[in-house]
């Protein structure tokens, strides 16, 4: 279970009882996750990592939780380490797209921290896991978005069941996919020294399978969650596989 190792700042836990409007962390924080756009359903899947129930989101749907109601969530400064895992089985959008998993990253307001994606667009990668990260909240220098982060070799395929992460140690983000570094050439592990953006009271809040950009929620995600858990702390490539391996 994720608690096994030391540092787990909360787990929310697709096999828990989804009784509907909110999804409460099951260890550590109990911060709870409330639904956007729902009903929002738990489902069984015999393959799914935690008592063979997950939760669906359908396209255009997402949780979210209030900045000022999950304060350990805020990694921010150079002492802002982490590491973010989520278990999901993606499904097919409606158009393909750039899709969120979970973090704390508002576009809109310049309020990036950091982030799970799917599907990021650029240097020539299509389809892959990335650990968006920004030290500024703003687009990169030189870029319209922000172009900074991890972002790993591997496809994510649809309709499997896959373990995601995203950690960062103050210096480097590390993406990782299925309990091992999915390595590419100067993008993972990628360098971004100076720490995280300190968004203070009107930053990002924890949302998980959409973001805010262009005014609106947008990058949904659609599929199925089978857990989410954030660390205090970058966990060991020992401990990545080992939670893959739930």
């Amino acid at each position: 279970m994720p608690d096994a190792f030391g540092g787990l700042v909360s787990f929310w836990d697709g096999s828990a009882d989804w009784s509907g409007g909110t999804w409460k962390a099951s260890l550590g924080a109990p911060y709870e996750l409330a639904e956007q756009r729902g009903p929002i359903r738990g489902v069984h899947d015999p393959s799914a990592p935690f008592g063979k129930r997950a939760i669906k989101l359908e396209e255009g749907q997402w949780l979210s939780v209030p900045r000022a109601a999950c304060p350990r969530l805020d990694f921010h400064g150079s002492a802002g380490v982490f590491t973010l895992v989520a278990w999901m089985k993606r499904a097919r959008t409606a158009k393909p797209h750039c899709e969120f998993i979970a973090g704390q990253w508002n576009e809109t307001d310049r309020s990036r921290q950091y982030g799970l994606f799917i599907n990021i667009n650029m240097w020539k990668t299509h389809e892959q896991l990335c650990g968006h990260l920004s030290h500024d909240g703003g687009p990169t220098a030189g870029y319209r978005f922000c172009a900074d982060g991890p972002i790993g070799a591997t496809p994510i395929d649809h309709e499997r069941w896959h373990c995601l992460a995203v950690s960062y140690d103050g210096t480097h983000g590390y993406a990782w996919l299925d309990g091992v570094l999915d390595a590419n050439p100067r993008i993972n592990p990628y360098l971004i020294p100076g720490g995280l953006h300190d968004g203070g009271p009107g930053g990002s809040d924890f949302t998980v399978g959409a973001v805010h950009r262009g005014g609106e929620f947008g990058n949904f995600f659609a599929g199925l969650i089978g857990g989410i858990a954030v660390y205090d702390r970058v966990l060991t490539p020992a401990e990545m596989w080992a939670l893959a391996d739930t």
